[in-house]
C-alpha cells in the first residue's frame, strides 16, 4: 500500500531541486530497537548569556566582556562563539549585535523593522561574518555570511529557535522546537539517473506515522507482522523495478547486493537510492540491525536517509521517517549504531 503525503513529498522534491526546503530530522530507531542518543561534537566550553546582559564563564571559558549593568532596548536571546574561542557575539531580540574579545562587529538589525524577534546567531567559519535568524524563520546576513534561504514566508509560520551553519559555512539549518529542521545549503548531489530518482521518490512518498497494528505487533504495509525495516527497503526497490525478493533480515539484503548489485564500504560515497546498512556486519540480527534508503548526499559528506520501522519521532516510534543529515562516520553516535556498508541495487 502506497501512502502519499503530498506536502512532505513536494518539499522533499524541492530540497533535491533547489537550495531551500524542509526536512524532518529524527534519530532512527533500528528496526524497532531503541534509538541511540545523538552526542554533540566536542567544542570549547561555551559561556551563557543572560537577558540582563551578563555572561557567566565556566570551566576554561574566558569572560571577554558583557552588557551587565547596561540598559538594553530588548533582552539578549542568543550567543555565538568566535572561531578561535577568544571572543563571542551576543544578539538581542530586537536584532542588536554586540561583539566582545576578538569577535568583530559586522552590522545588525537594531533599529530596523522586523516581523519577529531574533532567536539565534551563528558565525561563519572564518569569523568574518554571522547570520541572525528571527523566530519567524527570517535569515539576515552580515559580513561574509551568505544567504541560502529562509523560512519566513512559510504559512503558517513555524517558530524557529536556532540557526546552525554547516561545517564549510555553505549553508545552515534552522531548528524548529517541535522537531523539524529547515535545511538551506549548497545543493546536494541530485539523483544521477531515472532509477535513483524513482527510488528516492517512492521512499519519500511513504513517510507517515506508525502503521495500524491493530492486527498485531509490527504489522505493516510491506510484508508480514514482524520487524520491517528490511521489508520496507526491499519494497521500495521492488516498486522501482529492482527484482529483489522481500527480505525481513537486513543481512539477507546485503547478501543479495553482493550477488546482484554493488556493495560499498562505509568510507565510500553512496548515491541517492542506495541502501545503508547499520551494525557491524551482515552475519546475524545482532550485527546487522537496521537498513535505510539514501535520499541525499551533501557536498560536505552528510547524508539524509528514508527509513522504515524507525523512530522515535514526531510521527511515532515505528514509522517511516527521514533521518539526518548526518556524517556516515558519526552514525554510531548519531544513530546508536555504525554503518557497515552501502549497497547499490545495480552494479
Amino acid at each position: 500500500m502506497q501512502r502519499n503525503l503530498t506536502p512532505f513529498t513536494s518539499r522533499f522534491g524541492r530540497l533535491l531541486a533547489n537550495s531551500a526546503s524542509s526536512i524532518l530530522v529524527v534519530l532512527a530507531a533500528l528496526c524497532g530497537l531503541p534509538a541511540g542518543t545523538a552526542s554533540a561534537a566536542d567544542t570549547p566550553p561555551r559561556p551563557h548569556a543572560y537577558t540582563q546582559g551578563a555572561v557567566l564563564p565556566y570551566g576554561d571559558a574566558t569572560d571577554y566582556g558583557s552588557l551587565s549593568g547596561s540598559t538594553l532596548n530588548a533582552p539578549l536571546t542568543a550567543m555565538a562563539r568566535a572561531p578561535e574561542g577568544q571572543g563571542y557575539w551576543l544578539a538581542a531580540a530586537d536584532g542588536g549585535v554586540f561583539a566582545f574579545g576578538d569577535a568583530q562587529f559586522y552590522g545588525s538589525m537594531g533599529g530596523q523593522p522586523m516581523n519577529a524577534s531574533v532567536a539565534g546567531i551563528a558565525a561563519t567559519p572564518d569569523g568574518k561574518g554571522y547570520w541572525l535568524v528571527g523566530a519567524d524563520g527570517g535569515v539576515f546576513t552580515f559580513g561574509d555570511a551568505q544567504f541560502y534561504g529562509s523560512n519566513g514566508s512559510e504559512v503558517p509560520t513555524p517558530p524557529v529557535a536556532a540557526i546552525v551553519p554547516t561545517v564549510g559555512g555553505r549553508g545552515y539549518w534552522l531548528l524548529e522546537p517541535d522537531g523539524v529542521d529547515y535545511s538551506f545549503s549548497a545543493l546536494p548531489s541530485p539523483p544521477a539517473s531515472a532509477l535513483e530518482e524513482s527510488i528516492v521518490s517512492i521512499a519519500a512518498s511513504q513517510v507517515a506515522p506508525d502503521p495500524d497494528v491493530s492486527a498485531g505487533a509490527f504489522c505493516n504495509p510491506y510484508g508480514p507482522c514482524e520487524e520491517w525495516c528490511a521489508l520496507f527497503a526491499t519494497w521500495v526497490w521492488q516498486q522501482a523495478g529492482i527484482p529483489i525478493p522481500s527480505y525481513p533480515f537486513v543481512g539477507s539484503v546485503y547478501d543479495w547486493v553482493r550477488a546482484h548489485g554493488l556493495a560499498l564500504t562505509p568510507n565510500q560515497v553512496p548515491a541517492p537510492g542506495d541502501a545503508v546498512f547499520y551494525g557491524t556486519g551482515p552475519a546475524t540480527v545482532a550485527t546487522s540491525v537496521h537498513i535505510g534508503i539514501v535520499a541525499q548526499v551533501w557536498p560536505e559528506g552528510f547524508i539524509t536517509t528514508v527509513e522504515g520501522d524507525a523512530g522515535p519521532g514526531p510521527v511515532g516510534k515505528l514509522s517511516v521517517v527521514v533521518n539526518g543529515p548526518f556524517l556516515p562516520s558519526d552514525s554510531a553516535s548519531y544513530n546508536g549504531f555504525p554503518i557497515y556498508a552501502f549497497g547499490q541495487p545495480v552494479p
